[in-house]
């Protein structure tokens, strides 16, 4: 057995949901229009409520059969259905649990176990690999082979292939790893003192928007510390079955950025936010970071909540665009924010803000949904864009790097060119235009902080 099977089966009980969190669903079917799986395709099995009579049946002695992994494969784990539950069903702890009980029992092939290995042990918590990668990326893109594959359409001869292609993120040089470690003063008189965490990917796919994240709370009166040792947040882990990496990942995070030092710990990725919030949970059975990890929870911020319950600096210059706004399910749903994001943007002057149909609905996205789900990711993308289209925006906020690859790739393939960014960049164009009087359009605007990239972020 490989170093992958050992550590998957160390600590995979594979005991499956609780028996108490299943029996806290009584059937209501509340949750079904909530759901995104079950409004494509309208079968109950595809629906939250199908999914946990699915989990009740495996946890009173049924085999775990084909169809069943097929369906539970199918759920986004966007947590819709738990916002709609009257009853309170944990259904994101659900459907991990039911996830990591599978896990433990399949047996993967050889060519599967290598690449888990790769993904998930190699790849998302190694910051070498992260910039090798990133760095064939950005050969790919800026030598013109993107655009050639783009243009010729040669990939629609290999199915799915157009579609994972299109969701491919832009590799932004300089990567925001340089700028690990270090710390970034207030702009003005200091007021809290936060923490950073960067992410993985985000530092390779997003060092515009963490570039970006920095300058804003530094206008907010934050001095901003990005912790040297921080890691991957485990969420991709956990999502996929992986809960002993993900426990271990949490461990190394809580160890960086200890939340005795600091007012605040900051995230802008909304994924990884929801799953940073539950290491309390991850780790309650660890007697020796059980309680590191509630002290930690009780610091970590989305940078949207953050931002949203401080007196915001009002110094912002105009942004005279139409914008909408698509609710990240983890943000929404997990964390339960939905207020703070249209507070923020209704805070920026000359900004048009017109809320869409069914904002909260997910995108998508959903991790490595859209990858591993693609065609049905593809559905429920199309038919959000038309309710985007429906609002007449020229641009697209969201509060996760993820849901910001999908609205973009929706925008290519099924909107308007519309422009897609980040709360926390709207934000840092308004304070730009203050200072510089800028009257940029919104690609300018958004890109601009790759030019002024420096040392110390351009604050």
């Amino acid at each position: 057995m490989d170093e992958f099977n050992i550590l998957e089966t160390a600590e995979a009980n594979g005991d499956g949901p609780a028996q108490a969190d299943l029996d806290k669903c009584v059937h209501c079917g509340l949750c079904l229009n909530a759901c995104p799986t079950y409004r494509e395709l309208g079968i109950e099995m595809d629906s939250p409520r199908g999914r946990i009579y699915q989990m009740n049946r495996v946890a009173n002695g049924a085999p775990i059969s084909e169809s069943y992994i097929h369906h539970l494969d199918l759920c986004l784990a966007c947590r819709g259905c738990e916002t709609a539950c009257p009853s309170g069903v944990p259904y994101g702890r659900l459907i991990e649990d039911a996830r990591d009980q599978i896990k433990a029992r399949e047996r993967p092939s050889r060519w599967q176990r290598l690449v888990r290995k790769l993904v998930f042990e190699r790849l998302l918590p190694s910051r070498t690999a992260l910039q090798v990668a990133g760095a064939l990326l950005y050969l790919y893109q800026i030598t013109g082979l993107q655009r050639l594959v783009r243009t010729t359409s040669v990939l629609k001869l290999f199915g799915n292939l157009a579609n994972l292609e299109a969701l491919t993120p832009r590799a932004e040089i300089p990567f925001f790893y340089s700028q690990i470690g270090k710390t970034f003063p207030a702009l003005g008189e200091r007021r809290y003192r936060v923490a950073f965490l960067a992410g993985c990917v985000a530092n390779v796919a997003f060092a515009r928007l963490n570039e970006a994240t920095v300058r804003v709370l530094a206008r907010n009166g934050c001095e901003v510390v990005v912790p040297p040792a921080q890691n991957c947040c485990g969420a991709l882990h956990l999502h996929s079955g992986f809960k002993p990496q993900a426990r271990d990942l949490a461990r190394k995070n809580i160890d960086a950025a200890p939340a005795d030092e600091f007012d605040a710990i900051i995230t802008n990725a909304a994924g990884c936010g929801s799953t940073l919030k539950e290491y309390g949970h991850l780790l309650s059975s660890d007697t020796e970071y059980r309680d590191k990890a509630i002290a930690f929870t009780s610091k970590l911020k989305d940078v949207t909540e953050f931002l949203a319950g401080i007196d915001l600096n009002p110094e912002m210059g105009a942004v005279e665009l139409i914008a909408t706004y698509q609710d990240s399910c983890h943000l929404a749903h997990g964390q339960k924010i939905k207020a703070a994001p249209r507070k923020l943007l209704k805070a920026i002057p000359g900004l048009q803000f017109r809320e869409m149909a069914m904002a909260d609905l997910c995108c998508g996205s959903a991790g490595i949904y859209n990858i591993a789900q693609n065609q049905m990711a593809m559905r429920i993308l199309q038919h959000k864009m038309e309710n985007v289209v429906a609002t007449g925006a020229s641009l697209i906020v969201t509060a996760n790097p993820g849901c910001m690859l999908q609205l973009a790739a929706g925008a290519r393939l099924f909107g308007k060119a519309q422009e897609v960014a980040h709360v926390v960049q709207v934000l840092d164009r308004a304070y730009r235009n203050y200072t510089t009087g800028a009257r940029t359009s919104a690609s300018e605007a958004i890109q601009s902080s790759a030019a002024s990239s420096s040392q110390n972020l351009g604050l």
